[in-house]
């Protein structure tokens, strides 16, 4: 072989040689790069992320410093965070409600606590209000000048009821009905019993019947008939509108659904004013004075509690709800339901249509709220991201 040939043999034999090597040099580097990014990927760095923020301050806007405090504030906040379960927190009361009862139910679900516990807390400061002549301190009596109070709550979440009624010197109704669902394997504890389970919780006993409420009593007693021995009060020492509150129903009910989608009410009284002793009203009756299902909503009412007894009012709110209807208009058919079941002509106006009214108040699972009446005129009170306020109610007649 000539040396010529010799030499090109051996030139191309150490091209090949080369590109070999640097073959391997380009993968083994690839192979390095790639083996270090699953290694990173695998294992955590023991350096900070120099721009992405950490799980404790994921939450804050990226155009803020980290280390910049919150500002804060005691008042509940207008546009609630929107929870794990996708939901604002909506509170709905009577119009009694407002703005304190629903003030503080918000403030309570925006802190996290149990939906069923914010009602109450909201509807507690009502019972503690001695101007308010339709539950709790300050009620107005039965016949013979004793306070006699009801209450039912009901948790969505549990779906366990807790009631009381004719519960005397116990001012805060609601919260033993509390107490009755967590602490008794009972729904509906009522008089001295319901007394004695209170004071065993820790209540204290007080004198209900305030000053102004034994005045508006007595003017009652002394005007009901002009053939007995008692005689009329001086109207100055009346309030101005003593008479209208003659066969007052007053009562408040508190409804809410909590960030997560649960659901609960509450709803409280000292029932028909000047009633017969141990009447009890639709207040403390699961279904009708108050009803809730987690999966569906809540609902209460105020108003003639004999006419919402026989219709199970509340839970007709909730089964309107559970077929579709908005909470207003299950709330219009609920009203209907009972103008239709008025029949007997003592308890109707010359029109044919009930002498009495009665209202509903509800929320739905998603949140959506209403009110209606048998008669118009009335408002109910609605926290949620609008902010605290008083709503029209709808009305049938």
């Amino acid at each position: 072989m000539s040396r010529g040939r010799l030499g090109g043999i051996r030139h191309r034999r150490l091209k090949r040689r080369s590109f070999l090597v640097r073959s391997s040099a380009v993968l083994g580097t690839g192979l390095i790069a790639c083996s270090g990014r699953a290694r990173a990927s695998a294992e955590p760095s023991s350096e900070a992320p120099s721009q992405a923020p950490s799980a404790k301050t994921s939450n804050k806007p990226a155009n803020k410093p980290a280390n910049k405090p919150a500002k804060t504030s005691n008042k509940p906040a207008k546009a609630p965070a929107v929870g794990r379960g996708g939901k604002h927190p909506v509170v709905v009361s009577s119009e009694n409600g407002f703005p304190h009862c629903t003030k503080a139910a918000m403030k309570a679900l925006v802190a996290g606590k149990p939906v069923v516990d914010a009602v109450v807390a909201g509807v507690t400061l009502v019972e503690d209000d001695p101007t308010d002549h339709s539950v709790g301190l300050g009620g107005l009596p039965n016949e013979e000048g004793v306070v006699q109070l009801d209450a039912s709550v009901m948790d969505g979440a549990t779906g366990l009821s807790g009631a009381v009624a004719a519960l005397e010197r116990i001012k805060n109704a609601a919260a033993v009905a509390l107490r009755v669902m967590r602490y008794s394997d009972h729904c509906l504890l009522v008089g001295e019993g319901a007394r004695r389970f209170a004071r065993a919780h820790g209540f204290s006993e007080q004198e209900l019947l305030t000053d102004e409420a034994r005045e508006i009593w007595l003017y009652w007693k002394a005007t009901l008939s002009d053939r007995d021995d008692w005689l009329p009060t001086d109207p100055a020492e009346l309030p101005p509108d003593a008479k209208a509150m003659f066969g007052i129903t007053g009562t408040i009910n508190c409804n809410a659904i909590d960030r997560d989608g649960n659901l609960a009410g509450v709803t409280t009284t000292s029932g028909l004013a000047f009633k017969i002793p141990g009447r009890v009203g639709d207040s403390p009756l699961i279904g009708a004075g108050l009803f809730v299902d987690n999966d569906v909503g809540a609902a209460g009412s105020t108003g003639r509690g004999e006419a919402n007894i026989v219709t199970v009012g509340s839970a007709t709110v909730v089964e309107g709800l559970r077929y579709g209807k908005h909470p207003t208009d299950a709330c219009l058919l609920a009203c209907e339901r009972i103008v239709r079941a008025t029949r007997i002509p003592r308890l109707r106006n010359a029109d044919g249509n009930p002498d009495f009214n009665v209202k509903f108040y509800a929320v739905d699972k998603q949140g959506r709220y209403g009110g209606a009446g048998i008669y118009g005129g009335g408002k109910f009170a609605v926290f949620d991201r609008k902010g605290n306020r008083r709503v029209d109610l709808a009305h049938l007649l």
